[in-house]
């Protein structure tokens, strides 16, 4: 696998950590549905939360947010129709994107913007 498939691995299961400490109960985690991909369902009071997941070694290129475009929103919205045809059971939702930055010798840093839209 190659070192940016890894990162890529190891930043969701960070995120779901973190996201369990902030009291989060986790779904899924790479929900898939024929070619759409939501990377963190979870719910937390009673309100489903679609959480995008963005990583990066370093904010050279800007921050791990920023890589969230309006075509990959659009992609992210159509992945939650699919989920909610087949769990309509859920009738609040909303879209977060939590961004980690891990530099090399230093913690990482989350950052969580909520209730995103584009």
């Amino acid at each position: 696998m190659a070192a940016h498939n890894t990162f890529g691995k190891e930043a969701e299961q960070m995120a779901e950590s973190w996201l369990k400490e902030k009291g989060h109960e986790v779904l899924y985690r790479n929900w898939r549905h024929s070619h759409y991909e939501i990377d963190i369902i979870s719910l937390k009071n009673n309100v489903l939360h679609i959480v995008e997941v963005k990583a990066r070694r370093s904010n050279t290129y800007g921050n791990p947010e920023d890589s969230v475009t309006r075509k990959k929103f659009k992609y992210l919205q159509k992945a939650t129709d699919e989920f909610l045809y087949h769990h309509p059971e859920y009738r609040f939702l909303q879209f977060d994107i939590l961004s980690i930055t891990q530099q090399e010798n230093r913690e990482p840093e989350f950052f969580l913007i909520e209730d995103f839209y584009y």
